[in-house]
């Protein structure tokens, strides 16, 4: 699968704990400072859960909490040291650069 932006968000959302669609939406919105529409949201939900990476819980008021599986940190672990790399590369090469 590939880390597309919403499904690196919803991981590092669920990573905090279980939420609901609009607490995940909500949360995302407040640490990336990125609206997801339900779209966007609800279609990451379900290649997440279908990969394994997440899992439904019951559903509490009409709402379906989500929470992150132990493959899914994993993962998510992976990607976020790999982007790790990849920006601290790119920001010491941009310090190296010269300024005009």
């Amino acid at each position: 699968m590939d880390f597309t932006e919403p499904v690196v968000l919803v991981l590092t959302s669920l990573a905090d704990g279980p939420k609901h669609g609009y607490a995940l939406a909500k949360d995302i919105e407040w640490f990336a400072g990125t609206k997801l529409g339900p779209g966007t949201l609800y279609g990451a939900l379900s290649r997440l859960e279908g990969r394994g990476w997440i899992e439904a819980l019951p559903a509490e008021d009409r709402r379906r909490p989500y929470r992150i599986t132990a493959a899914g940190a994993e993962a998510l672990a992976r990607h976020l040291q790999a982007a790790q790399r990849v920006a601290a590369t790119g920001l010491a090469r941009l310090e190296l650069r010269p300024t005009s």
